[in-house]
């Protein structure tokens, strides 16, 4: 039996074809219980938290729990019960929901282990829990999430210290969990938690860095500053963890942590609120988020942040909606804008290539600033990213392969990850080892059912493994994602090394999905 094709009492699942059927008859069910349905059944009897739902099904968007309540119940009543009078979705109290039907063929399962161990974690490696918001105003959430996200940053440019990527850290928010049980679940050695009290032009801010091995305190710290200061607060923060980690470090590698912030905090404000929608990559939340990086940059002309997030709208708009000149054009200049010489933002610098390679087709100054980040930041989740997909497209596979599996070793519960997986689906396609090819671009479509470019991958990997018939159904899966995705489109940006995009293209071709 194939990974996708799971069975389970009267049931049987394709999670490719999207059917659900019993005894050889169809079950009706709306798009949004068949993807917590995918989810739950590829977790092979794995606890699946409502975070990682939420985030698989609803994408990039802010959803109540009720949502995700109402399709489970959906979904178990149209499962019904099992021969023991069981529901084959159980509530796992306080975390979340585990599907009870049978697991695929062992060989072919998803691995969800990498980012669990049994032996001890690297010294070097620490996770920054979300900070609780201890203000009345409710609404500062995303500034606590905003503080929290600068810490990340400024330990990620230590070397020597692995640091957990934010989408990952996250799906800790609102839970009180165990210090060492987060420990053991992400591979690290050390947990940072605090709260943030922001009241009028203050900002109250405590922390507390625990060694995970003993569930003691290594170090204890209540900051009460100006508003006006939190750039200087949160890089003496962050030095003070990594002091404390590593005390024999020298003051220089210390200093690593400092690096250029916005002068005007309004700016710093919009860009935080911007952010959600610009990591969608989606036209329509581009839409929403461009306004408010424009009004940022009047604040800031020379924001690396604002120019990165803008940059990347204006690509997702121009691959997405219609290949405007007017936004290929704002992509390039705002992501030479965020790529000046003097720019220490490692994040805007992997954005900037990543743009700079697809819309600009420069690939010798992209794997510069590619290099360039990651020698500032070697954790920069963005930068592995990016690059990872800029490397797979230019045939450039080992390198690009190395980083997409180091993307997903730091940050294992991202619902970004779909653009590694797409990175290794790449890469694997072009080397000939199509189930690996198939393996990733389906953990991708799983992460992200919604974005067209994966369900792309599917529709190629199966052609590779020769089930046409499959890549056929995905191929119209595809376009009922995406009715104006053809392969002349998706040349556009991507038709980098003609060898590498002819292979894809082939496939698209014969599995039905049109020239252009």
């Amino acid at each position: 039996m194939n990974a996708d094709e799971i069975a389970f009492g009267p049931f049987q699942l394709s999670i490719i074809r999207r059917t659900l059927q019993r005894e050889g008859r169809p079950v009706r069910l709306g798009n949004r219980a068949f993807d917590v349905l995918c989810a739950l059944a590829s977790a092979h009897g794995d606890t699946v938290t409502k975070d990682e739902l939420i985030a698989r099904v609803w994408p990039n968007q802010i959803v109540e729990d009720n949502a995700l309540q109402v399709q489970v119940s959906a979904l178990r009543r149209a499962l019904g019960e099992t021969t023991e009078g069981q529901s084959y979705i159980l509530t796992v109290p306080g975390r979340g929901y585990r599907f009870l039907g049978f697991r695929p063929h062992a060989p072919e399962d998803v691995d969800h282990s990498s980012a669990r161990t049994t032996s001890s974690p690297p010294r070097g490696s620490v996770v920054v829990l979300p900070f609780r918001n201890m203000s009345s105003d409710l609404e500062q959430e995303y500034f606590v999430d905003g503080v929290v996200e600068d810490i990340i940053t400024g330990l990620s440019r230590i070397k020597w210290l692995s640091v957990i990527a934010r989408n990952s850290s996250f799906i800790y928010k609102g839970r009180t969990v165990d210090a060492r049980q987060v420990a053991r679940e992400l591979g690290v050695r050390y947990v940072l938690e605090g709260s943030v009290r922001k009241a009028g032009n203050r900002i109250r801010v405590t922390v507390e860095l625990i060694d995970a091995e003993t569930g003691a305190p290594l170090w204890i710290e209540r900051y009460d500053r100006l508003l006006c200061d939190i750039f200087a607060l949160q890089d003496e923060l962050t030095m003070s963890v990594v002091g404390a980690i590593e005390p024999t470090l020298r003051r220089a590698e210390i200093e690593r942590v400092r690096r250029k912030r916005p002068e005007n905090l309004d700016a710093y404000d919009l860009v935080l609120r911007a952010m959600p929608h610009v990591h969608s990559h989606l036209a329509a939340e581009a839409s929403d988020a461009i306004p408010l990086l424009r009004r940022a940059l009047e604040l800031e002309p020379d924001y690396p942040g604002a120019h990165a997030a803008l940059a990347l709208c204006h690509h997702s708009r121009f691959s997405r909606a219609g290949l405007h000149e007017e936004d290929r054009a704002n992509a390039v200049f705002h992501a030479r804008a965020a790529s000046v010489d003097v720019g220490d933002d490692a994040t805007a610098l992997g954005i900037a290539g990543f743009v700079i390679s697809l819309i600009e087709h420069d690939h010798a100054t992209a794997r510069k600033l590619f290099d360039r980040a990651l020698a500032l930041s070697p954790c920069d989740i963005f930068t592995l990213w990016c690059s990872a997909i800029a490397l797979s497209w230019m045939g450039e596979t080992e390198v690009s392969i190395e980083r997409a599996e180091r993307a997903l070793q730091l940050s294992p519960f991202d619902p970004l990850n779909y653009l590694a997986y797409n990175a290794l689906a790449i890469s694997h396609f072009q080397t000939g080892r199509y189930q690996e090819a198939y393996d990733s671009a389906r953990r991708s479509v799983l992460l992200s059912p919604r974005f067209s470019v994966s369900q792309s991958f599917l529709v190629a990997s199966l052609m590779g493994l020769g089930r046409d018939q499959d890549a056929r159904m995905a191929a119209q899966r595809l376009l009922a994602l995406d009715p104006n995705f053809s392969v002349r489109r998706f040349a556009v940006t991507v038709d980098i090394k003609p060898e590498v995009f002819a292979a894809f293209a082939g496939a698209w071709r014969a599995a039905g999905v049109p020239e252009g």
